[in-house]
């Protein structure tokens, strides 16, 4: 079976008759945001997934027309409803100022890569150093390598039901206050990097994971 394939059925399938393993919360550009607000408050967001809801670190992706994504994966399917609450728990606790997430049960998760066919761009996982790099044009000319792909993908993990049912615990009584969020790139736990990677520690995070960049696919 193709690897990449497999890793995304590890971390974002398996569930059906209403449940699901995968949650996408979405940043398109505001008004007032300038070019690289909306990947600000994914940083932000990021961080207090991890920092203040301890939560796994979470995949990043380019949509191919406009948009960032956070991608969380759940160990177990919840029912998609409970999936919809807490994407509305996170963006009324961390974000209120952005609309609220598209029905689960309607509007079917799409997995990256895959080509968009209203812009002819690719969505993609991205490395996180790279995202600003992004802003004005989350999306790629060509289709990404598959190695990358998988190499972005193979090392994160899948929000445990413990974990999960805690971070909803807390969420609820505080989603009307707006707690503010963890400094972007200052107290998230190792696994998201959420600063501006040099180029050196990108070759150097792919060559870990035995992947030789193709640089001619960065922007």
């Amino acid at each position: 079976m193709n690897k990449l394939i497999s890793e995304l059925k590890r971390l974002y399938g398996g569930a059906s008759d209403g449940q699901t393993r995968s949650m996408c919360l979405g940043f398109t550009r505001l008004k007032d945001d300038g070019e690289a607000g909306h990947w600000d408050r994914l940083c932000a967001v990021a961080n207090a997934l991890q920092a203040d809801l301890g939560l796994p670190a979470p995949a990043v992706s380019i949509s191919g027309a406009g948009a960032y994504g956070l991608w969380l994966s759940l160990e177990k399917p919840v029912p998609a409803a409970q999936a919809q609450e807490f994407m509305e728990l996170v963006r009324a606790a961390y974000c209120p100022e952005m609309k609220a997430a598209a029905d689960l049960g309607s509007a079917p998760v799409v997995l990256p890569p895959g080509l968009n066919h209203v812009s002819g761009k690719w969505a993609a996982f991205i490395h996180p150093g790279m995202g600003a790099s992004f802003a004005g044009d989350e999306g790629l000319e060509m289709q990404p390598p598959e190695a990358g792909q998988l190499g972005l993908l193979e090392g994160l993990k899948s929000i445990d039901a413990a974990q999960f049912a805690h971070a909803l615990a807390q969420l609820r009584p505080f989603a009307s206050s707006v707690p503010q969020p963890a400094p972007a790139g200052g107290v998230a736990p190792e696994g998201l990097l959420l600063k501006d990677a040099t180029l050196e520690e990108i070759v150097s995070f792919l060559h870990s994971k035995n992947i030789e960049p193709t640089f001619r696919f960065m922007k």
